[in-house]
């Protein structure tokens, strides 16, 4: 494992927050299994129950335990990935509510961001993955941002660049195609 992770592995194991760069802007990740790290991270953007979270990942095994997708939505989203694609596709009845916001989906990307998918891998698992801003307020877009931002409410802020991209992922429906977020 890449040693200059270690910080943000034990902040994440320790069920703490961390900002990181993602595709497009700095996300905001915990343990998605960790309910008390979810929660904070609710809080701490402000971001109702009824709104489900996104999981990025290094590699689509990862997203495994949590779908219930039929093999042709998941050959629909492997055609995106890795990449700034997010779908969301039917979960296992097991995936948390706080996770899902109580829907019967979740929604996943396999990231094509380099630092992001080494988080993932070094993890061991997903990572939830939501904008680092408070609720109405822009997305940082760098390290310094999320630190100021957020301040003593995020643990660690893995230093690193963003891939550069204008907008964040888009989201689109697997069950449909929809495209839900351009």
């Amino acid at each position: 494992m890449d040693l200059s992770l270690l910080p943000a592995m034990r902040v994440l194991n320790g069920g703490g927050l961390i900002a990181y760069p993602t595709e497009a802007v700095f996300g905001l990740g915990c343990d998605p299994l960790d309910r008390g790290a979810v929660e904070r991270l609710r809080r701490l953007k402000g971001r109702p129950q009824g709104k489900g979270l996104i999981l990025i990942a290094n590699r689509v095994d990862a997203l495994m335990p949590y779908l219930a997708a039929t093999p042709a939505q998941l050959d629909q989203a492997l055609a995106t990935w890795p990449g700034p694609v997010t779908w969301v596709l039917p979960c296992r009845a097991d995936v948390p509510v706080w996770l899902t916001g109580g829907r019967r989906t979740v929604a996943v990307r396999v990231t094509d961001h380099t630092l992001a998918a080494r988080l993932s891998d070094g993890f061991g698992d997903a990572l939830v993955s939501t904008s680092a801003n408070r609720r109405g307020a822009r997305p940082a877009r760098t390290a310094s941002e999320a630190q100021w931002r957020l301040g003593r409410h995020v643990d660690h802020v893995v230093p690193g660049a963003t891939g550069g991209r204008a907008r964040p992922s888009e989201i689109r429906d697997g069950t449909t195609g929809a495209t839900l977020r351009r």
